[in-house]
């Protein structure tokens, strides 16, 4: 069967943008995909990721060197939680 979505189906490393579910639908954060291949349960419906934040005063944050981005990036600086670990559905992400 051919998956005939009109939104794409995100791939680890790629950022996105979608709910946070701790703060409510109306407030959305960047998400780091960290899996997702097509051989796993719900591939392109649900997705685990890592959170991203600008804060920077939390110890164990994980940079994020300008150069790693391919294109795009984060409206403000942000660092990986690596504690901070969610499934989020494909319903939930923004972009």
């Amino acid at each position: 069967m051919t998956d005939v979505r009109a939104t794409p189906i995100f791939e680890r490393g790629d950022v996105v943008y979608g709910d946070d579910r701790f703060k409510g639908e109306q407030a959305a954060r960047p998400w780091l995909v960290l899996s997702n291949h097509d051989d796993r349960p719900f591939h392109g419906e649900q997705y685990i990721a890592l959170t991203l934040t600008t804060k920077s005063w939390m110890d164990g944050l994980v940079e994020i060197p300008e150069e790693s981005w391919l294109r795009g990036g984060t409206p403000e600086e942000s660092r990986i939680v690596p504690w901070g670990v969610q499934s989020i559905d494909h319903e939930d992400i923004d972009f």
